[in-house]
């Protein structure tokens, strides 16, 4: 059996985010908060992330574990180049040299072949997650060497459109929250677990308009 195969049916799934309902909740936020508000008036809406399923996606969240989007996002372009299609089977025919060479660390590297195993043998169906709550999702991703609490979360909010995920030690997030809400510091993990519950359960599209927030305050696209 399969690490993602077995549906917690008994647990009603939440609906994932569409264009329509991320509006509706960015409406719902911005009534009752006035830093959310305030994003929107500056900033505009964020957009509705729409990364594809899959592997590949998965590999590119992990790239971006600790560095900037920019870095993560050229070597996963070179990435698409060296192996095409980047399927787990190709990606497995790489040589540590072939993914130093692209932009992966030799971390990295281990991470991704043990996502393309795991995927390849189907001990990790991807397509299945759709089918699972969110601490299954969770408890199938986070089977995998490198795949922690935060690239699981990114995984479930940007690909799976789950409504409620708050990426409590995400950096961009907690500083973006420490601008827009005026802390004197940036808040850690504890300090952001506590700070997110005011937006439940619309937790996803909080921490959307606060990237969107830090990210054109940089001068920089979601």
């Amino acid at each position: 059996m399969s690490v993602a195969s077995s549906p917690a049916r008994s647990k009603v799934l939440p609906t994932p985010l569409s264009a329509v309902g991320l509006a509706a909740a960015i409406d719902i936020l911005t009534t009752r908060d006035r830093d959310l508000a305030e994003i929107v008036g500056q900033f505009g809406p964020p957009p509705l992330w729409d990364r594809r399923p899959g592997f590949a996606t998965l590999l590119h969240i992990i790239l971006e574990q600790q560095v900037s989007l920019g870095s993560a996002k050229a070597a996963f372009d070179r990435l698409r180049v060296a192996a095409d299609p980047l399927t787990p089977a190709r990606f497995l025919t790489l040589t540590d040299e072939d993914l130093l060479a692209v932009g992966f660390s030799r971390q990295k590297a281990r991470y991704g072949r043990a996502l393309a195993v795991a995927v390849d043998s189907g001990s990790l169906d991807l397509e299945r997650l759709t089918d699972l709550d969110d601490e299954a999702i969770d408890r199938a991703l986070q089977s995998i060497p490198g795949v922690g609490p935060w690239t699981s979360a990114i995984y479930r909010m940007m690909v799976l459109g789950r409504p409620d995920v708050w990426p409590a030690g995400d950096i961009a997030l907690a500083s973006s929250v420490r601008e827009v809400t005026g802390l004197a510091h940036r808040p850690d993990a504890i300090e952001m677990e506590e700070i997110g519950e005011a937006w439940r359960p619309w937790r996803s599209v909080a921490a959307s308009l606060f990237w969107h927030a830090y990210l054109a305050r940089r001068g920089r696209s979601d």
